[in-house]
């Protein structure tokens, strides 16, 4: 066995998000388009005997709580542990360190790269020589966008995001990330979509937004194309919820983004810039309006889930 281990696993933005009505199993029937960005989260495994966890870097000072990022079984890597260890018929002992730079509760898929990173880590250090597929098995089982930080890339999500099929991507695309100081709940932006919908106040989403405007977009730009057809069905529960949003979106703009918008289930603003100049261009200025914690240029696409050392 050896002494160490550290794997990485990236952010994700979701260009195209729409969102189905709620089904029997209490989740939602999405349509997404996946887009991995050079954000990344690391999880370093050492032998240990017995399973422990320790977390550091973004979002995880004083103040920050442990519902946010908990240090047991309520994370998602100490429960990637154990079901690795199950599947694989060794015991889980590994001693877990989390090095985030990826916020939590931030619409990035923190949580769940950071459950994909140590899929990959442990099974380097167990030596349980877990196929690929094995592992993105084990991905679906811990939450929906798991399997995507493993894979990486772009991918097409469908069911409730975790049945990717990949996505040809030719280019790079450069994208300013604006980190707001407090996260928002995903749970509670999808039950405000159903309470918005239930009025009448968004569509209903029994009919789910096609992606192929996106996916040609990704596959041959020019950047006022996918900014054109960028869509969130959860960017309106998201402004109900966290209404200076708007301020926020309209600073990318008014910097001079080529489009904006939620990702995910925010409350990131994720701004689409023309390229890596431009990004950086554009950070500058929204760093400069105030309306963010932090700002971030990334690019994209970006691998899933990998060792690094």
């Amino acid at each position: 066995m050896t002494s160490a281990v550290t794997a990485r696993a990236p952010a994700k933005v979701n260009v195209h998000l729409a969102v189905g009505p709620l089904r029997a199993d209490g989740f939602h029937e999405l349509r997404t388009v996946y887009l991995a960005v050079s954000l990344f989260d690391t999880v370093t495994a050492r032998p240990s005997d017995g399973l422990s966890l320790t977390v550091s870097g973004e979002g995880t000072g004083p103040g920050a709580g442990a519902d946010v990022v908990p240090l047991d079984s309520r994370n998602l890597v100490w429960r990637a542990a154990e079901l690795l260890a199950r599947h694989a018929g060794v015991p889980a002992d590994a001693a877990l360190d989390v090095v985030k730079t990826i916020p939590a509760a931030a619409g990035l898929a923190g949580g769940s790269a950071d459950a994909a990173a140590t899929l990959v880590a442990l099974d380097a250090l167990w030596g349980t020589r877990a196929r690929r597929e094995d592992l993105a098995g084990l991905a679906a089982e811990l939450g929906s966008d798991v399997p995507f930080s493993l894979h990486g890339g772009v991918a097409l999500g469908s069911g409730r995001g975790e049945q990717l099929s990949p996505v040809l991507a030719r280019r790079r695309w450069d994208w300013v990330l604006g980190i707001a100081g407090e996260g928002l709940s995903t749970p509670a932006v999808y039950a405000e979509l159903d309470r918005l919908r239930a009025d009448g106040k968004v569509p209903d989403g029994e009919t789910l937004a096609p992606a192929e405007p996106v996916i040609a977009a990704l596959r041959s730009g020019p950047p006022q194309a996918l900014a054109a057809a960028l869509l969130n069905d959860l960017q309106a529960p998201a402004l109900a919820l966290r209404p200076a949003l708007r301020r926020a979106l309209r600073a990318v703009s008014d910097a001079g983004a080529a489009a904006a918008l939620v990702s995910g289930s925010g409350p990131t603003v994720a701004a689409l810039a023309d390229d890596e100049r431009g990004a950086l261009r554009l950070a500058a200025a929204v760093a400069g309006a105030g309306v963010f914690r932090t700002v971030r240029a990334v690019h994209g696409p970006v691998p899933g889930a990998r060792l690094v050392t």
